[in-house]
């Protein structure tokens, strides 16, 4: 049976040659490790649109800024799910100062139970650690930054 492709968004947030991350409060790091803001793209929904509200969801701050889309990569998150994911890559900028590292929450649209993160920024050159496929198109971010 052909597996269902989902469509997703990463983002990469830069700011001073750090990436913003975060780590799940609820779940040990074996489980989920360290992630970047990613998620569904919603029916009617545009990507960028999409990567903005789930930057918003997963940091609590509304405070950020598409600054380029960086391409798409498949990835197979079989065996969790039977399921490929189609995901759009974006760089993003706050456009305000945040905190080193500060505690978010998730509401989900009440549909499940919310999740905790913690937030916090780790050197570009660490973005090796990112879990789950996020590091897929982080080589891309030197090229956007570089003007190449």
């Amino acid at each position: 049976m052909p597996k269902r492709v989902a469509q997703k968004v990463v983002i990469y947030t830069v700011s001073n040659g750090q990436l913003l991350v975060f780590r799940h409060v609820d779940f040990s790091y074996e489980e989920v490790g360290i992630q970047v803001p990613a998620g569904s793209i919603r029916q009617n929904e545009t990507p960028t649109e999409a990567a903005l509200r789930e930057l918003r969801e997963e940091t609590g701050y509304d405070d950020f800024e598409i600054v380029a889309a960086l391409g798409t990569a498949m990835y197979d998150i079989t065996p969790y799910r039977e399921e490929l994911q189609e995901r759009h890559f974006f760089l993003a900028k706050p456009t305000a100062i945040l905190p080193k590292r500060w505690y978010s929450k998730e509401e989900h649209d009440g549909q499940q139970s919310p999740t905790e993160f913690e937030c916090f920024w780790i050197p570009i050159a660490h973005g090796h650690v990112l879990q789950s496929g996020h590091g897929a198109l982080l080589w891309k971010v030197s090229e956007v930054r570089e003007g190449t």
